[in-house]
């Protein structure tokens, strides 16, 4: 395969992927709180945000069908910079919950659609030896980029608020800011994402009908415990993310732990950051090495255990802040290792022809089992209270436990043979 310079491109086009995730699904939160939104129509309509991921299988047989996969998340990368920008504008106004999540609405159709071309377009690009180690540079990144934003864009709300004193000012300040990054990977996107579609797309991506597309997925072999395993494994993230910042900034009279919008975003955009970078790409490489089936129950472990400092932190409420870097440091490390293994499973499960319509479909299940559940945390929450709301959450890992271990597939399947070393 002509080398297109993956390094280049890959690492910034995964960043346009999960940074308006991010903004959408978790930094949405935190304004909303900080907006004086209560816990349980934030649980609710910001989970109504994960649809789109939802319901995209349902229009990805267009994006293989009309115009290269590169124009289409160039287009849609541009339409989540302008509804960004309006966001900004909208947030001073009368009504400004129901007018920011209608934006959020179309920017999270166009970051879905965004989504499909975009992972179809890394499919196309690379071979299937490349796949496997570029799986942890695309896993850090993206997720790279959801620490930016909660992060740095949190740290600037913050920042703002303080200067400002006025909350209401601060955001629409942020989410500006906020668009003007979008429109920058926009432009960098355009000039170094390689044009390989005119070339390849006819010979890797055979056309078949919108129908077939569907009824070939689920004709699967295992299709049903495929099904339940994409569905539950981030049964207990899934509530984990929509209240952990609320937990965070929460007084502790509430059963928080007190802290500012700052403070939230530093610990995750300095430690949390790095932490997660470094368990991204050892994720990658130990795949590329040893294959799946070595990896799987290991990047499991490594993905939710870290939930029990959570419920240490809910319970014993230290007042040091370095056990809440502790706890973030080991939360995201092990999400950038053990992630890895739940994307390389998709790709096993969408190979073969309409690869990228099957990916899809999955993880449109995915985002399924994010939204659901979302949208019941802050009820979960609100009657349990933090400390036993993250026992359930860590139990709520358990099925996606069990049904990884029933899963059949290659056991070197994203092993990397020695003559195609990246």
């Amino acid at each position: 395969m002509k080398d297109n310079k993956p390094w280049y491109w890959i690492p910034f086009l995964n960043f346009a992927s999960g940074f308006p995730y991010a903004i959408i699904i978790s930094v949405s939160v935190i304004m909303y709180k900080n907006l004086g939104i209560a816990n349980e129509d934030i649980g609710v309509y910001t989970s109504l945000l994960y649809l789109p991921w939802v319901i995209k299988p349902l229009w990805s047989p267009f994006i293989d069908l009309y115009a290269t996969k590169r124009k289409w998340f160039l287009a849609m990368q541009l339409v989540i910079a302008i509804a960004f920008f309006i966001v900004g504008l909208t947030i001073p106004m009368n009504h400004f919950f129901m007018l920011s999540l209608a934006l959020f609405w179309v920017a999270a159709f166009a970051s879905a659609s965004n989504d499909v071309a975009s992972d179809g377009f890394y499919m196309l690009a690379l071979a299937k030896e490349q796949q496997s180690f570029f799986l942890g540079i695309r896993s850090t990144f993206y997720r790279l980029s959801m620490l930016t934003a909660n992060g740095l864009i949190v740290i600037l709300g913050g920042f703002l608020e303080q200067k400002f004193g006025d909350k209401t000012k601060a955001w629409s300040y942020t989410m500006i800011v906020v668009a003007l990054i979008m429109a920058f990977l926009t432009v960098y996107n355009f000039f170094t994402t390689p044009k390989v579609e005119e070339i390849t797309t006819a010979e890797t991506e055979p056309k078949v009908s919108f129908g077939e597309v569907f009824a070939t997925f689920f004709q699967k072999k295992q299709i049903g415990i495929i099904l339940a395993f994409i569905l539950l494994f981030r049964l207990g993230e899934s509530q984990l993310l929509k209240m952990l910042t609320p937990f965070l900034i929460d007084e502790k009279a509430k059963g928080g732990m007190g802290l500012t919008t700052e403070d939230v975003g530093i610990i995750y955009g300095t430690f949390g950051v790095a932490a997660l970078v470094v368990g991204g790409i050892l994720g990658g490489i130990a795949i590329s090495k040893g294959g799946l089936r070595k990896w799987m129950l290991p990047m499991f472990l490594a993905m939710h255990l870290p939930i029990i400092g959570f419920i240490l932190l809910a319970h014993f409420h230290p007042t040091s802040v370095y056990y809440i870097y502790a706890t973030v440091i080991a939360e995201q490390f092990g999400y950038g290792f053990g992630f890895a293994a739940f994307m390389m499973y998709l790709i096993y499960v969408a190979d073969g022809e309409s690869k990228t319509a099957h990916y899809s479909i999955a993880t449109g299940f995915m985002a399924l089992g994010m939204m659901l559940p979302g949208m019941a945390s802050g009820f979960i929450q609100e009657y349990l209270g933090y400390g036993n709301f993250f026992i359930w959450v860590f139990c709520a890992t358990i099925p996606g436990l069990i049904l990884s271990q029933l899963l059949k597939y290659p056991a070197d399947f994203g092993k990397r043979s020695e003559e195609n070393k990246v």
